[in-house]
């Protein structure tokens, strides 16, 4: 029995790459022609949402999303969230229609294909350098300018498995009180138990997001990133152990 887990566990992660790679070899010349201008990156977005769509799908992931409030069209937002899992980007860009660029670390951008158009539409950062750090700022204020949202992981990378939920860095609450947006957290319960980093776990099965209610920044300070950052991990962190009991 254990020899047909660990066969299928890998089968799984094949598959999961070949889900990947097939919608953005089918979909190239569109994908191409949607990065050759900014202005064009909403339309990008949408061919994201499927390809996301066609992923999660595709490995037998249930999604539930409830969320407390809705976004609206055409506003800016940052979005956070828990990052647990490799389905944590495609299950964000399901949760919300609008148009977003995460900001992620550049050792993603070696990924064959995938990183191909994840360099030239993301904001990447390298943590290690901090004049890279402060350009995240620049590129960040100027797509919010566009009308996009931001969405970072603030947990700066995954965690260990065996934690909960890591220490938060202060970049997206820095960035949100910058540019006095919403904060709007999102908790994803399932996604270390469905596919987590690990090789040989995972499976089909539900993935659960809960979407709380936004955060407001106007009126805030710089000097309160810190409370901001408590405050928001504190009911990520809150969620987190409720919905895994």
């Amino acid at each position: 029995m254990i020899v047909f887990k660990y066969l299928f566990w890998i089968l799984y992660r094949i598959w999961f790459y070949i889900l990947v790679a097939l919608p953005i070899i089918i979909l190239f010349p569109l994908l191409f022609i949607s990065i050759l201008k900014e202005s064009w990156y909403p339309f990008f977005f949408k061919l994201a949402r499927f390809w996301a769509y066609f992923i999660l799908i595709g490995m037998g992931f249930k999604i539930s999303i409830k969320q407390e409030q809705k976004t609206q069209k055409n506003a800016s937002y940052m979005f956070v969230a828990n990052h647990t899992s490799m389905a944590d980007i495609m299950l964000m860009l399901v949760v919300t229609k609008n148009p977003f660029v995460f900001v992620g670390k550049k050792e993603l951008a070696k990924i064959p294909l995938f990183g191909f158009f994840y360099k030239r539409t993301c904001i990447l950062v390298d943590r290690s350098s901090e004049k890279s750090r402060k350009a995240v700022f620049l590129r960040a204020q100027r797509r919010l300018k566009q009308g996009l949202s931001i969405c970072i992981f603030p947990e700066g990378g995954v965690p260990d498995e065996s934690i909960i939920l890591d220490d938060f860095k202060d970049g997206a609450f820095r960035l949100a009180i910058n540019h006095q947006i919403p904060i709007a957290p999102f908790i994803f319960l399932d996604n270390k138990q469905r596919f987590s980093y690990t090789f040989f776990s995972g499976g089909p099965g539900k993935m659960r997001v809960i979407g709380k209610e936004f955060i407001e920044t106007k009126g805030f300070k710089i000097e309160d990133t810190k409370k901001l950052n408590s405050q928001v991990r504190t009911i990520i962190l809150n969620t987190l152990q409720n919905g895994q009991k």
